[in-house]
Order: C-alpha cells, then structure tokens, then sequence
C-alpha cells in the first residue's frame, strides 16, 4: 500500500480514483475547489508521500521537493500534458519519476479551441457578439464587422507534435495552404516544412503556436519575429503564455502591425495584461483548451494510470523524466 497525496480534487474524481483505492492505497485529497498554497503544499509533503498527483498550477520546484526529507517520494503525476511546473533536475536528483497526461481527447480539445480562435478572429465574432446584445442591431448593413476568409489563406503551425498536426489537418478541409515549423522535419508529415521561423512567420496568414515552454521558447514571439509577420495576419496562442512577450504582442496591436490575437493562455497567469482586455482585435480565453468532459475524463484516467503503474515498481506509460 503507498500513500498519495492529491493536490485539488480533480473532475469525475470518484470514478478516475476507483482504481487507487481499489488498489488499497491511500489517498489523502487537499481540497475541493481551492487550489493549495505553497507553504501548505512544502508542510504536506513534509509528511511523507509515495505519489503525489498535482496540477499545472502547482509549482513544484526544488524547494518543495526537498520537503520530503524522508527521500520517499517515487512519482510526481502531473494533470496536464506541459510539465513546465515541475523541477525536472531537481526530481531527477533524487529519482522521482515525473508523468504528464497526453492523451487524443486532449489534443483533440486543444486543436478544436485553436480553431474555435482562428473563426472567431477572422470573423470578428466576439465583437460583432457584443454588438448584437448591447448596442442593438437595427437591420442589415453590407460594411459593418468586415470580416477575412480562412479559404485560400495560409496556415502556419509553430511546433508540429500531436496537436499542431491535428490543426494542420483541420485546414485541410477549409481550403487552406499549411506550412509548419519545427526543430526538423516530422516524419510522415505531408505539410511543407519550414527551417527557419523568421520565413514561416512572413508567409502565414494565421500562426498558431503548438510548443513546450522551455529557454528556447520562452519569448520566441517578441518584437523581431512579430515584425516578420504580415499586418494581415493572426496569432494563436494555446500552449504556454510565455512563448509570447505579450508588451511586444501589444505593440504591434497597437500600431496595425499585427492584425489581431487569439490567447488562451497568458504570459502572467491569472493576470492578463491589461492594455490587451479592451482591444476588440484580441481574444482572451482563460485556459480552458483541454476544458472539455472529455478530456479532463481521460486525463484523469491517465494520471491515476501513471501513479499505480510506478508504485507498482514499473516505469509509467508517460514518463517525462
């Protein structure tokens, strides 16, 4: 039996858990709805956990993992797909096995989003929306929320792993050109590849960006790649708020060299930048690309997966390090 401490309780909890407890492990849940602050997460692990399931918004860093001075934590099972709030190195110092939660009912959700903010920037949905409840339409007018077609356009995906593939395939089916970007080419991919970012950024029409947060994506979109981009174009953001420098992003908002911005996610979650709230060219969405029954469903199951695998003794299906 081990005992595994669960940072927030997570959707469809009782059904995903079943298997732990079946299995007779212990498990203690933090809380319902509110996430664990940083003094009570370091004083639980203090007590000494085999597993820990925890969410992206859970930092753990070095200074909590040297809490369980008991050295008898075996896995870090984190519920998201990113895993940028995890110390790797510092885990790895003391072997612990770190796990992610990648699964098609989560990229499928994320691509659906990133698409759900490309058709809303062309067509100029969230302000027309709003138009429509709080202004008052009077009839029809052949100039108002003038809008671009996807057909035709090209499609420029940043990061061509599972999700960015699931994007460039949707485009298909819209009539759209796709090209993409990646550290090299992706084996089996039929869409044209791009060595170099500065050339993918000039060509495309809409960008959406599909990478990991790491030093080499940190701010890989500020102001010399956003001057490489069309005034025309479009920029979408679902992987990690970082990638962009969102002051540089609002520059070129501003003064026209960017024609809007689609962000799930932000540079300073939860706070967005506050100059980017009121701008009609930009939507802001609050981190729900994976916020679907479904995949926080498989999520679950896949974490809860990870966890009982490694305390059996085995190397989990997802290990990230």
């Amino acid at each position: 039996m081990a005992n595994i401490f669960v940072t927030r309780k997570i959707p469809f909890w009782d059904e995903v858990s079943k298997p732990l407890y079946d299995a007779g492990h212990e498990v203690v849940v933090y809380g319902q709805n509110n996430r664990i602050d940083r003094t009570e997460l370091i004083n639980e692990i203090k007590k000494g956990y085999d597993g820990l399931l925890c969410l992206l918004t859970d930092k753990i860093d070095p200074e909590v993992i040297a809490a369980d001075d008991k050295k008898q934590l075996k896995i870090i099972a984190n519920y998201a797909v990113g895993f940028d709030n995890i110390n790797l190195e510092a885990a790895t110092a003391r072997n612990i096995q770190v796990t992610n939660t990648p699964c098609d009912e989560v990229n499928e959700s994320v691509a659906e989003l990133s698409w759900t903010l490309m058709l809303a920037l062309s067509r100029n949905l969230e302000p027309a929306a709003d138009f429509a409840k709080n202004v008052g339409y009077h009839g029809w007018e052949p100039d108002i929320f003038l809008g671009t077609n996807m057909h035709g356009k090209t499609l420029g995906i940043v990061g061509m792993g599972r999700i960015g593939g699931m994007v460039a395939k949707r485009a298909v089916s819209f009539g759209m050109g796709v090209i993409y970007y990646n550290r090299k080419p992706v084996e089996g991919v039929d869409f044209e590849y791009k060595p170099s970012l500065d050339e993918l950024l000039s060509l495309s029409d809409f960008v959406s960006l599909h990478v990991p947060l790491n030093a080499e994506t940190r701010h890989m979109i500020s102001s010399s790649t956003l001057a490489r981009m069309k005034p025309t174009a479009f920029l979408i953001n679902t992987a990690r708020g970082p990638v962009i420098d969102e002051g540089d992003l609002y520059e070129a908002l501003k003064t026209g060299k960017l024609a809007g911005a689609g962000l799930d996610v932000w540079e300073n979650e939860p706070q967005p930048r506050p100059e980017l709230i009121e701008m009609q060219n930009v939507i802001l969405t609050p981190h729900i690309a994976s916020a679907t029954s479904e995949a926080r469903m498989a999520m679950g199951k896949v974490a809860v997966d990870n966890l009982l695998v490694s305390l059996s003794g085995n190397l989990p299906p997802n290990l990230v390090k």
